[in-house]
């Protein structure tokens, strides 16, 4: 075993409970299963808190309405969606990603003109929502006296991840929601543009916005 296959099974071990405990992990006799533990945990404790620091920060800001943490502030009408929308945010980006290069890969984002069987990337989250999540966002972390307000409108999300684990969010409409579905790495361009309601021509460009976000893939390709 190579020193970086050693130490890719070590942090596997730090990062999974059950692989601790499993005879392949045991029987390595790498180190106290009683040390290994316990730093496991401290790692989780520090991993798990600031990435709800950093996903939260918005609703976070609104404690200062509410007087303590602000998932039981009634009187915010957009709390419910601004929690579903931070702890989607949350989960995409906790999501496998490509660690190291593949030399025989065109990089994140390269793709044949000879694009086939489009297919949506597994983790990628539609959400939609009562108000306009967007807009209200930017002043939650500016200062301000008075609640922030979102407008109340029906209002579709994208929340999508790049293979090197790039979160990004971007509006959606009826026609991408539906692309989404269809797209099961079976269907042509064509099976795709008649589901969605699209010509040709505008889902090709809307997929290349799509794989930029990471939430559409090929089965061709470079």
């Amino acid at each position: 075993m190579s020193d970086r296959a050693l130490q890719d099974d070590v942090i596997r071990a730090l990062a999974d409970a059950p692989y601790r405990k499993s005879a392949a992990w045991r029987t390595r006799g790498l180190a106290d299963p009683d040390r290994v533990e316990r730093f496991a945990r401290f790692l989780a404790r520090h991993f798990y808190h600031e990435r709800v620091v950093h996903f939260f920060k918005y609703s976070r800001a609104l404690a200062r309405v509410t007087g303590r943490m602000p998932d039981a502030g009634a009187a915010i009408r957009y709390l419910g969606d601004l929690l579903q929308y931070e702890a989607a945010m949350m989960v995409v980006e906790a999501g496998p990603r490509i660690w190291r290069e593949d030399p025989e890969s065109g990089g994140e984002g390269a793709g044949s003109e000879e694009w086939s069987a489009p297919e949506t990337v597994e983790g990628t989250v539609l959400l939609e929502l009562a108000y306009d999540l967007p807009v209200v966002l930017p002043e939650l972390l500016r200062p301000w006296s008075e609640v922030p307000q979102a407008p109340a409108r029906s209002t579709k999300l994208l929340v999508a991840r790049s293979p090197r684990g790039r979160v990004a969010v971007a509006r959606s409409t009826d026609a991408i929601a539906a692309l989404l579905g269809l797209a099961d790495g079976r269907k042509t361009l064509a099976e795709l543009a008649h589901g969605a309601g699209l010509e040709v021509r505008e889902l090709e460009q809307t997929l290349h916005g799509l794989v930029e976000l990471g939430a559409v893939r090929f089965s061709t390709g470079s």
